[in-house]
């Protein structure tokens, strides 16, 4: 029995090498932190076993990445331009769109029937730890590259974002007060998700729900909820 079981666990092992490989360009020295990274707290409920100490990790390595590419694309930029910049390509809205793009829902683990998780961000917050199993597994300068390469370079249009208002609340607001309505955010919702405060926001107008967003802060809460909401009202 033990001989069979260990042969499974090869196979296994096998096909989720093969699944990193396809999806993330990624060949494992850990399948273990890997498939942590991968592990979202609704099936993994101990802190050696989810994703969110490689979260926590893989956002600040992220991070540390995007400056450094934009210092260096945008020489002559000011920091205020450069933290806007970095601020729209690793929002949570944005990477959760990029971990779907890149099949991230098919390699999560999660509870697939908890309907609180549908309109969350797991994904854009599995790609955090993936960037931190990456950095533990491969370094900073295998990292750096991978990170570039898989993410920033192919969805991270860059010349884009400089055109986008990441100030999305306030052109709500002047569209609500040009058009004599009633626009105001509120909080919907706040509760700890693992070590974080997790935050709901919602858009009223005129005493209706328009759109919610969710973020570690209320600024990034409603910056997301304003952005569902000019996407919804198709406000140029």
């Amino acid at each position: 029995m033990q001989f069979f079981k260990k042969i499974l666990k090869k196979a296994d092992d096998s096909s989720f090498e093969k699944q990193l490989k396809n999806v993330l360009g990624i060949k494992s020295g850990n399948s273990l932190l890997y498939r942590t990274a991968l592990s979202h707290r609704s099936v993994k409920e101990t802190a050696d076993e989810n994703n969110e100490r490689l979260e926590y990790l893989g956002d600040a390595v992220l991070s540390a990445i995007v400056a450094d590419y934009l210092f260096k694309r945008y020489p002559y930029k000011g920091e205020g331009f450069l933290t806007e910049m970095r601020s729209k390509m690793v929002n949570r809205q944005q990477l959760n769109d990029i971990a779907l793009k890149m099949g991230l829902r098919k390699l999560t683990f999660y509870n697939k029937f908890d309907n609180a998780l549908k309109g969350s961000q797991i994904f854009g917050n599995t790609l955090e730890a993936l960037v931190g199993a990456v950095y533990l597994d491969k370094g900073y300068n295998k990292t750096h590259n991978w990170v570039l390469r898989h993410i920033v370079i192919p969805h991270m249009f860059v010349d884009d974002l400089e055109q986008v208002d990441i100030n999305l609340k306030n052109k709500l607001i002047g569209w609500a007060n040009k058009n004599g309505k009633t626009l105001i955010f509120e909080l919907a919702e706040e509760r700890m998700e693992g070590s974080r405060r997790l935050f709901t926001m919602h858009a009223m107008l005129d005493g209706e729900l328009l759109a919610q967003g969710k973020g570690y802060n209320k600024k990034d809460a409603s910056q997301v909820a304003a952005q569902v909401a000019v996407e919804k009202l198709g406000i140029q």
